[in-house]
């Protein structure tokens, strides 16, 4: 039977599966748009722009490290978020501990992404697409403790939950 933080994670999980898809496909787009367009953009423009191996023409100068660990950050919680509901399912201790650790791994990445995204805030205006990526990666951090708090308080449960046996 499901309880509480079991049905609580399950909807945190979904709702952060699903942003984290979001997060995927916009860091994703701009590292395409910067493949794209970087051979345009660096038209007679001096060597030390061209030491980080992707540049960015849209965003400034913390955008290209933004969004790259916004990528990383996003298909860590996919994987995450995917694995997670199968182990909440099934309900045991050993699988809410699993479900619980990979959900602080997701939540440590999603905030470096979301450290980045303050220093990319703080530098200067970016396009909407940027705003979007950050205001994601911001709500994200949040809803992923949340997330890991409750796969955390379920997994206690179901240990409480778990009967002893044999002798002592």
């Amino acid at each position: 039977m499901a309880t509480a933080q079991q049905s609580m994670a399950s909807a945190l999980l979904f709702l952060n599966l699903i942003m984290y898809v979001v997060v995927a496909a916009i860091a994703g787009w701009a590292i395409n748009y910067s493949i794209d367009e970087s051979w345009n953009s660096l038209q007679g423009v001096t060597p030390p722009v061209r030491l980080f191996p992707i540049y960015f023409p849209i965003g400034n100068l913390a955008t290209g490290f933004f969004v790259i660990f916004a990528l990383i950050a996003g298909v860590v919680g996919i994987s995450t978020s995917l694995t997670g509901l199968n182990d909440v399912s099934q309900g045991s201790p050993a699988n809410m501990m699993s479900a619980a650790a990979s959900a602080l791994v997701a939540w440590t990445l999603t905030l470096l992404a979301m450290g980045l995204a303050f220093k990319e805030i703080s530098i200067s205006l970016r396009p909407a697409s940027l705003r979007t990526l950050e205001a994601f990666t911001i709500i994200l951090a949040g809803t992923q403790l949340l997330c890991a708090g409750s796969l955390h308080a379920g997994a206690n449960e179901a240990i409480l939950a778990t009967p002893v046996g044999g002798r002592v």
